[in-house]
């Protein structure tokens, strides 16, 4: 990797960790949803990078693709348990991390991510297989007695690309890619009390832009306008400055213009805890770009 480019997932980094800290101070009974990822999200921009997708804050069974909607009048809660998944870019250059924040009585179950993120990050090194850190990160989740959630995963990161190769299982398998150095990835170990798998819910605030295909409405165009500057990267509905985007993404999406991120789910009554860091493999292990 040449030292720019390094410099600059090393910046996006940096930044990252830094938000992502100040953010998870920010997350106490009776603190609005709407509140914390609306400062979140303006103190990327106050470092002078940009967001690589909108900030992901998933409570309890949810795993991943919840953010505010526009007026949202939700407030943190006691018992919740509240992740937090920040996607930072410098000059495109991606830096994605997450942490949960126990309102309640979950630590152990936190404790499961978070030590499963350590080991895994502690194999990373050329002819390491992906397989391999899946069985790490298996490991430590079900020896805490919980289960790790088989059909999320890490995944590569790339200029302005969010999800490419390597994926990186949250399970043990045989083989899979071989690392290399000077891969970029994301590895994000998730734990659950439920049934270690998620679903969709009907719930969709986060949309990205996969095509730019001719639309006849005015209104459809003002938003392919609107995060064209984007370059592909993930926004959120409270992002669009159009009425009736209940209607008009929906249909950019059967267009083929977008694709939706549902918010992913375990089954309800459920808990479930994420932990995530961005790392670059080296000759001899790895350097970890959102490590504070």
């Amino acid at each position: 990797m040449e030292d720019d480019i390094l410099e600059k997932y090393l910046t996006a980094g940096k930044i990252a960790s830094k938000i992502l800290a100040e953010g998870e101070m920010m997350i106490r009974v009776g603190t609005s949803y709407l509140e914390v990822v609306e400062t979140i999200e303006g103190a990327v921009a106050r470092e002078g990078a940009g967001l690589a997708f909108p900030l992901n804050v998933s409570l309890n069974e949810d795993a991943a693709h919840d953010t505010a909607s526009a007026g949202d009048e939700r407030f943190f809660k006691q018992g919740d348990l509240v992740k937090l998944d920040l996607g930072v870019h410098y000059e495109g250059y991606i830096a994605d991390t997450a942490t949960t924040i126990d309102l309640g009585s979950n630590s152990s179950l936190v404790e499961a991510s978070e030590q499963a993120l350590a080991r895994a990050i502690d194999h990373v090194r050329p002819g390491e297989t992906v397989g391999n850190l899946g069985k790490i990160i298996q490991t430590e989740i079900e020896r805490r007695g919980f289960r790790p959630v088989a059909n999320l995963t890490g995944h590569g990161l790339d200029r302005f690309v969010i999800h490419c190769a390597p994926t990186i299982p949250n399970i043990g398998m045989n083989g899979g890619a071989i690392l290399e150095e000077g891969m970029v990835f994301a590895i994000e170990p998730f734990s659950t009390t439920g049934t270690g798998r998620v679903s969709e819910k009907m719930k969709k605030e986060i949309y990205q832009q996969i095509s730019n295909k001719p639309v006849r409405v005015p209104a459809q165009r003002s938003v392919l306008e609107q995060v064209s500057e984007r370059r592909g990267l993930p926004f959120a509905r409270r992002w669009i400055k159009e009425k009736k985007t209940d209607l008009l993404l929906p249909s950019l999406v059967r267009s083929g213009n977008l694709h939706v991120y549902p918010v992913l789910s375990d089954v309800a009554g459920s808990f479930v805890s994420q932990h995530e860091h961005t790392v670059i493999v080296t000759d001899n292990g790895c350097i970890v770009t959102t490590r504070g």
